[in-house]
């Protein structure tokens, strides 16, 4: 009986740890600023509903200069999972959740439909937030290229 009481509170008191660790490293990546809600689908299909929904992952994106660092929300890593160069984006064009993919991303979700050397992207995250990612993609520096469609 003591054992499994013992093991009992080993076991919480690991959840309420990666709990912890999980909540600060959200923290830390906010702690910067200039962070938003971004869902990313890389390797997009070619068509919208080609895939039904399948294939997103929600995270948070953050603007490092002439880059925006993407970090999945579900995750312990440290590090972005993508880093998105600024010279690099390619936007082909936008559009709203259709099918599944309404139920896969928050609710008030646009989808922006990129390529960045060559692999074909898509972003999905709020109105206000697109407005500020399209405004960093054309503020770039004299003598970049932005292809903003």
């Amino acid at each position: 009986m003591v054992l499994a009481l013992t093991v009992c509170g080993i076991v919480v008191a690991l959840v309420v740890a990666g709990l912890f660790v999980f909540g600060l490293r959200r923290r830390l990546i906010q702690r910067s600023g200039g962070t938003f809600d971004c869902s990313l689908r890389w390797e997009a299909p070619e068509t919208a509903g080609d895939s039904g929904g399948k294939g997103w992952a929600y995270g948070v994106a953050r603007y490092n200069g002439d880059r925006v660092e993407w970090y999945r929300v579900f995750s312990y890593a440290p590090r972005p999972r993508r880093v998105l160069e600024r010279s690099a984006i390619e936007v082909a064009g936008r559009r709203l959740p259709e099918g599944e993919e309404e139920l896969a991303l928050l609710s008030d979700a646009v989808i922006l439909a990129c390529l960045h050397r060559g692999t074909r992207l898509e972003l999905a995250m709020s109105e206000d937030a697109l407005t500020g990612f399209l405004a960093w993609l054309e503020a770039a520096p004299p003598g970049q290229r932005v292809n903003v469609a």
